[in-house]
């Protein structure tokens, strides 16, 4: 049976939102949850998008069972790997360590911010490659450089190391990054129910833990659903290719303006019918993801949590 985890939209929610939700999913028996590392939203009407890192401290404080982990974090470009590495270091010792690292190419969303450009999607993966080197050796103990064609490393040291040191999971999308994966990870996240690419991981090497991302419109009323979907998740309906490569809100706002309601009802599962969740979820699972986050799209907090509690969470139970 999957294991089903809860994602924390840090474009949807301020800091102390977001350390509740993390309380409240332990509670109603959540096993993880991952938390969106960005420095913008994605739309000018969220209005939210708090350090990440912070954040995740301050979970770590408040619960004591549930596993955390970035969703995900770009290690390059406006961080150094030097610093995740240090970071999660540091967040696996306080959290005794339940946590894990989830690292991806990025989006120019977040990371144009520091002025140092946007690299094409395969010299992306070639950094992200470079940074995975860096952390992974940086948790080796001791003091280490590194002098890669992107990224430089200079006589550093993470002093405080947890034991055993996170799991380093990669996103995938198709067959390169999958073979990254592969080579350089403990396991694998992505956001789209793709055999091929769990397959390519899986015929590269790879093994380990299989998270996906799955978003999920509950409301009693199917259409009101919808809308909010629409409201809240319109910036996804036109995939990685655009959602990577635009650089604020406003160019997200624009770029939705003609997107509708049952769009983004095509591609989320929306309305009260369980099994339609379910169906959702099970895309995955049959795609070979046994870790499923789960995201609420939906502000209505409590009432997503008896949802998942009276109806949702006994049938994915049975998957």
């Amino acid at each position: 049976m999957p294991t089903f985890g809860y994602k924390l939209m840090c474009e949807e929610w301020g800091p102390t939102e977001l350390v509740a939700h993390a309380r409240r999913a332990e509670e109603e028996g959540f096993t993880f949850a991952t938390i969106s590392d960005h420095y913008h939203p994605w739309l000018t009407s969220q209005q939210h998008s708090p350090f990440a890192w912070s954040v995740l401290g301050a979970i770590a404080a408040n619960t004591t069972r549930l596993r955390l982990g970035t969703g995900v974090t770009t290690p390059f470009v406006r961080y150094h790997p030097a610093i995740i590495a240090q970071a999660a270091a540091t967040m696996g010792v306080l959290s005794g360590g339940r946590f894990f690292l989830q690292v991806g190419a990025g989006e120019r969303l977040n990371e144009h911010i520091i002025g140092a450009g946007w690299p094409s999607v395969s010299v992306r993966h070639e950094m992200l490659a470079e940074a995975i080197d860096i952390i992974t050796l940086l948790w080796q103990g001791g003091y280490q450089s590194y002098d890669g064609a992107y990224l430089t490393l200079d006589d550093a040291r993470v002093f405080d190391l947890p034991d055993p040191v996170p799991d380093l999971i990669v996103a995938i999308s198709g067959e390169e990054s999958a073979r990254l994966a592969a080579e350089k990870a403990d396991g694998i996240v992505a956001t789209e129910p793709k055999p091929d690419a769990v397959q390519f991981w899986e015929q590269a090497g790879g093994e380990g833990p299989r998270y996906a991302e799955v978003g999920l419109a509950w409301h009693e009323d199917e259409g009101k659903a919808a809308e909010i979907a629409h409201e809240h998740f319109r910036f996804g309906v036109q995939g990685w290719k655009v959602m990577a490569e635009l650089p604020n809100p406003v160019n997200f706002d624009a770029a939705t303006e003609t997107v509708r309601p049952e769009d983004v009802a095509e591609t989320i599962a929306c309305g009260p019918d369980p099994e339609r969740h379910v169906e959702a979820v099970k895309q995955f699972v049959d795609a070979g993801f046994d870790h499923i986050c789960l995201n609420p799209i939906n502000p209505d907090i409590d009432g997503f949590h008896q949802f998942w509690r009276t109806e949702l969470k006994p049938r994915l139970e049975r998957l």
